[in-house]
Formats: structure tokens, C-alpha cells, sequence
């Protein structure tokens, strides 16, 4: 833990805005994910809505490859309030989740499609070419991203109740200070 950040009260500009970015961008695509999952048909569509994905996840893998070296740069604040150790292992297990699911997800992803045969074009940015099809580590990339999907579904409803709970029942800093400079 960075000492300089821990005496602080809230995290810095650059923090909050990647924290943010970065929230609604997993959350999106997780949504997005389980909706091409569970209710878009096979078809061309389907494929064209499937290559959005995997664009987007390739950028979120390289802002978030970004925002998680800067987290871990930075470190993170002591608790705002004293807590059971319970809670304070839940918490930083579920930070652990979910700062190795902004990497996982994406890099699962790509190892899917990729051992699968498939490209990847981001955006007309560039592409990651369609590597030999093999099929074990296909399927283990598609089957990483969609068991970690759920993990981090359960993380982040975890997340968002202890934030609430800080701020609503422990009456703490917790939340605000990931919202605002204090």
C-alpha cells in the first residue's frame, strides 16, 4: 500500500475516473454478453453483434490493463471505518475478483476466439488474426469467460451492497470518497 495514498481521505481524480470508466464498461459488456447468450438467435446478426463484443473487450483489456497497473501502483485507502474481519476479507477478496476480472475476461475472451479460428477486428483498428483451431483451449477460454462472468456478476453485487452498506449503515466515507475529492 502506497503510504502517501493511505493518509489521504479520498482517491484522486485519476482513480475515480478509472474506477467509473471502467465499471460501466464491465457491466455493459456483461449485460451485453449474457443478452447475445441467452436471447439473440444464431445468424449473421448474432455474429456481427458477437464482433462488437469482442472489439469492445479488446479495448476495455487495454484501458484496463492500464487501470489496474495504476490501482495497483497507487494501492488503496485504509478503511474508512473499523470493520469485523470478515467483512474486511470479503472486501478485499471481492476487489481481488473483480481488478483480475478486468484482465481475465477480455484475455479469456480472445483465447476463445482465438483457438477457435476466429479474428478479431477492433473497430478497423487493427485485428488479432485467427490462430489454429484447438479446440481444448478454445472451449477452456469460453468456458473461463462465461464461469468468470457470473463470478464477477456476484462480485459486483457484493460490491455495490457494501458501498451501500458503508454509506447507509455505517454512515462512513467509503463510498463518497470514491465519488468525490474530499
Amino acid at each position: 500500500m502506497s503510504a502517501n495514498l493511505s493518509r489521504t481521505a479520498s482517491y484522486d481524480g485519476i482513480s475515480r475516473f478509472n474506477h467509473w470508466i471502467i465499471a460501466a464498461a464491465i457491466i455493459g459488456m456483461i449485460c451485453f454478453g449474457f443478452y447475445l447468450s441467452e436471447f439473440v438467435e444464431s445468424g449473421p446478426g448474432k455474429g456481427q453483434m458477437i464482433g462488437i463484443h469482442k472489439a469492445v473487450g479488446v479495448l476495455i483489456l487495454i484501458f484496463g490493463l492500464w487501470r489496474v497497473g495504476y490501482r495497483l501502483k497507487q494501492g488503496f485507502l485504509d478503511e474508512a471505518s473499523v470493520m469485523p474481519d470478515w467483512q474486511r476479507l470479503t472486501a478485499k477478496l471481492v476487489h481481488i475478483v473483480l481488478l483480475a476480472g478486468i484482465i481475465v475476461m477480455p484475455i479469456s475472451g480472445i483465447i476463445g476466439s482465438y483457438f477457435g479460428g476466429r479474428t478479431t477486428n477492433v473497430f478497423g483498428l487493427f485485428t488479432i488474426p485467427a490462430g489454429r483451431e484447438i479446440e481444448a483451449l478454445s472451449g477452456m477460454g469460453h468456458w473461463l469467460h462465461g464461469a468468470y462472468g457470473w463470478l464477477m456478476v456476484g462480485a459486483l453485487a457484493l460490491h455495490v451492497a457494501g458501498a451501500l452498506k458503508h454509506h447507509l449503515v455505517d454512515n462512513d466515507s467509503t463510498l463518497t470518497r470514491m465519488i468525490r475529492q474530499q
